[in-house]
């Protein structure tokens, strides 16, 4: 068998499991429903899950009459259909939000995670502004095995996070804040630039990126 297959809109690479150990992703942003249905359906002939991102709603709605046991997240513009078995000796992997608005970008790294395995928790609204927020949550953030750091406005937030923990921290920048945040490039600059040795940082509103930098840091353990 060969390890991709060519249809007349995409070329499906079947082997990505096989090399990264979960299947390829599809980006919903770009593609119709027919069509985004039609990969999954592929992807899904060769293996036990699949994963579609920045999805619309009628994209979303396509896919759950297609796959009864979907599971949407309109917040997160995701469809799960499957997921791997979480592992058990693989630790938590803990999702911080700076404010509610970086939501959506925070739940599209957990469906993420969710799907390739990972074993989830949240703190959701506590950025620096109320810092006393995120020190209050000293267990939760000793326990992760890796903390993904979802930030906008002023993108502070992983540095404080990466002074306090051992762990690795993915930071996201989020296109949230006020003018001149720039779109987000005010909060990848802040963490690009950060003082905490060792932040890791991905594109403006990565959440998908970021699941998938944690699971390999994870996977390594």
């Amino acid at each position: 068998m060969a390890p991709f297959e060519s249809l007349d809109f995409a070329t499906i690479d079947h082997h990505r499991a096989l090399r990264q150990g979960y299947p390829e992703v599809v980006y919903g942003e770009g593609k119709n429903s027919q069509q985004v249905v039609a990969i999954a359906e592929r992807i899904l002939e060769h293996g036990r899950a699949a994963l579609v991102t920045r999805t619309n709603e009628a994209t979303r709605q396509a896919l759950q009459a297609r796959f009864p046991d979907a599971v949407l997240n309109d917040l997160a513009r995701t469809v799960r259909i499957g997921a791997q078995a979480p592992t058990a000796q693989r630790p938590t992997l803990l999702i911080i939000t700076a404010g509610t608005s970086d939501l959506p970008v925070a739940e599209e790294a957990a469906e993420s995670a969710i799907a390739m395995g990972n074993s989830v928790a949240r703190l959701n609204d506590v950025g620096v502004a109320g810092i006393h927020r995120l020190l209050a949550q000293g267990d939760a953030l000793t326990r992760a095995g890796v903390v993904i750091v979802v930030a906008g406005m002023d993108g502070a937030l992983p540095s404080v996070v990466g002074g306090l923990v051992a762990s690795p921290v993915i930071a996201v920048p989020t296109s949230i804040g006020y003018g001149a945040s720039l779109g987000g490039l005010a909060a990848l600059f802040t963490m690009l630039n950060s003082c905490a040795a060792g932040v890791t940082v991905v594109n403006i509103d990565n959440g998908f990126g970021a699941a998938v930098a944690a699971t390999r840091i994870l996977n390594r353990d």
